[in-house]
């Protein structure tokens, strides 16, 4: 089912993604297949290669965003993957400046010797022509992690082609079924699906897609070569959670509208942004590209010790670092090195009843 466009709803398209042919004695689900090597003569024979349990996943998430999927150890594995394969010495690359930090880590640290030309750009800044001129790759991350700033994608990808430079486009905040960048003129996808496209919060998954065929199969050399796989096991329970990724969605999507209604008017709450709210700055481009708007919210409150109080007094949102999963959870961002305020919370909002849960962060706020 990779790549090929569907009219069917989005509960009936991840159901079913990557399901097995039907047959006699065949399970209904796709399994995960535990080998390392396997009897020759037929399309797999090592682990490191290929493996059935990624085929199946790598099936259900191309079919999802339009194109093929390869599919990585984590979401940086299939950024650090992607960056490797498509920069050469003394290229231009465009990052965002407000993007998730280790993508401009890895290229300052680990890329260094490449002697490439780093330009970062905020993900709501005016692209021109300029802005692209000369690149070689331009990554987008839209909404960005954690502002929720958001880019006109099409926009984007028509000065980049221009300039001939390649798009990529980290789509982990808005998911396969909330946006959907190659329809959008991206030429690469690239996302952690240990966040909400497992949903569980027990799997470290990545991947990438596209439609190139050329570029797919130096990602794939690039993969085994490099050992940056992902375990069957892991494999299978990401397909697993993929299953309800619809269902999920429109619940953290409820909370997420429940709690910016909640918090607009709180007086101790400022820069409050979510893309699917009116208001929200983001959301005449969101609603122009995106399909759905999430559940991560993000809000400010006056310090550190206040952002400590407020995740101490919750009693049904943890504290953790990752988002997209069934539980809430909060994080306060600065501690990691973005650029943001010291009391910026990055919120993600779970499948809790949104009355229970308002009440909750409420409660904690008072």
């Amino acid at each position: 089912m990779s790549g090929r466009p569907d009219t069917r709803g989005d509960g009936t398209r991840c159901v079913h993604a990557g399901s097995a042919v039907a047959g006699p004695d065949v399970p209904l689900a796709p399994q995960p297949v535990l080998a390392a090597p396997f009897h020759l003569g037929g399309e797999d024979f090592y682990g490191r290669a290929s493996n059935p349990t990624w085929r199946a996943l790598e099936s259900a998430i191309g079919w999802l965003d339009g194109g093929e999927c390869v599919v990585y150890s984590s979401g940086m594995a299939a950024v650090s993957a992607l960056l490797r394969t498509v920069l050469g010495a003394g290229d231009v690359v465009v990052l965002p400046s407000d993007g998730y930090y280790l993508a401009r880590s890895y290229v300052r640290d680990h890329m260094a010797a490449h002697g490439l030309e780093v330009r970062e750009v905020p993900t709501a800044a005016h692209w021109t022509e300029e802005t692209v001129r000369g690149a070689r790759l331009v990554l987008l991350e839209t909404p960005s992690n954690p502002g929720l700033d958001v880019c006109d994608i099409t926009a984007v990808a028509d000065l980049a082609h221009a300039a001939g430079a390649l798009v990529a486009v980290d789509n982990t905040t808005a998911t396969p079924i909330g946006q959907r960048p190659l329809e959008l003129g991206a030429d690469l996808t690239v996302a952690s699906d240990t966040k909400a496209l497992s949903g569980h919060s027990d799997v470290v998954l990545g991947h990438v897609s596209a439609r190139d065929p050329e570029l797919l199969a130096r990602l794939r050399a690039e993969r085994t070569a490099s050992g940056a796989v992902p375990g069957p096991f892991e494999t299978w329970l990401a397909h697993r959670g993929l299953g309800t990724l619809d269902l999920r969605l429109a619940r953290q999507a409820e909370n997420a509208a429940a709690l910016y209604q909640a918090l607009r008017d709180h007086p101790r709450v400022t820069g409050l942004r979510w893309p699917g709210a009116a208001a929200d700055p983001a959301h005449p481009v969101a609603r122009q590209q995106m399909r759905r708007f999430g559940g991560v919210v993000t809000f400010v409150l006056e310090s550190t010790e206040a952002v400590e109080e407020f995740l101490a007094r919750t009693t049904l949102v943890a504290s953790a670092t990752s988002f997209g999963g069934l539980h809430s959870t909060a994080d306060r961002r600065a501690r990691w090195g973005d650029a943001v305020p010291d009391g910026l919370v990055r919120f993600s909002c779970g499948c809790e009843d949104p009355r229970d849960l308002v009440a909750d962060v409420l409660a904690a706020l008072r």
